[in-house]
């Protein structure tokens, strides 16, 4: 019983072989599409919330500097806010976190931004540009 066993592992060594190699190489394949499909997906929401960042921030200097110009409206600047907060659903940890803290922050100081004193324009201007700066950090460290 023995040696017949033997003798058929030995006639089919490249056919183990080839079998093995085949499982493995589907699996790394598979691997690696799911890898480059979740850095397809981390990547498309990063250019949208830049996107969505950027036109906020329009709305942020019309708001400032137009005063009464509907294209300052800070209600529109909402549907910005609230477009970031969904995008960062398929971003990593850390700036899903950083979207929930610019919402507090654009909720706490979105109707003083066309104030005089420049504290609350401020305030969203520099976090809008360290969201940006995290979100390229996260692009370019994928692979």
């Amino acid at each position: 019983m023995q040696h017949r066993i033997t003798e058929q592992l030995r006639r089919n060594t490249v056919a183990i072989i080839s079998l093995i190699v085949a499982l493995s190489s589907l699996g790394y394949n598979t691997y690696r599409n799911e890898l480059t499909e979740a850095n397809r997906t981390v990547r498309q929401a990063g250019f949208e919330m830049i996107a969505e960042l950027s036109e906020l921030q329009q709305v942020m200097l019309f708001a400032r500097f137009q005063k009464g110009d509907a294209r300052g409206d800070t209600t529109v600047g909402w549907a910005h806010v609230l477009a970031l907060r969904d995008f960062s659903l398929a971003m990593p940890k850390n700036i899903q976190d950083r979207a929930n803290h610019f919402y507090k922050i654009w909720q706490e100081n979105n109707q003083d931004i066309s104030a005089a004193d420049d504290s609350a324009y401020t305030v969203i201007d520099n976090e809008i540009d360290q969201i940006k700066a995290e979100i390229l950090d996260v692009i370019s460290a994928l692979r």
